[in-house]
């Protein structure tokens, strides 16, 4: 989420900044950083077409699945994780 949030913000110095991506049509989440380093350098190596089916097979409007955790002012919503 805080993650989202410097995107959307646009605190984070790349690609996401350079061409404004601020909507995560797609995620997945990991126990352990070494599975999702491995998961990231995989798909990687993906054609656009194979990446747009994986998004479309769970997301097929390409809809912002963070919109709901940030305010009227794009402030993050704190959250209770329990």
């Amino acid at each position: 989420m805080r993650r989202m949030w410097e995107h959307k913000k646009g605190l984070i110095v790349g690609f996401a900044k350079k061409y404004n991506c601020v909507d995560l049509i797609y995620f997945e989440g990991h126990w352990d950083i070494t599975d999702a380093i491995t998961r990231e350098k995989q798909m990687k190596k993906w054609k656009r077409e194979w990446k747009l089916k994986l998004i479309k097979q769970d997301n097929p409007d390409l809809v912002d699945l963070s919109k709901d955790w940030f305010d009227e002012n794009g402030e993050l919503i704190n959250y209770d994780w329990h």
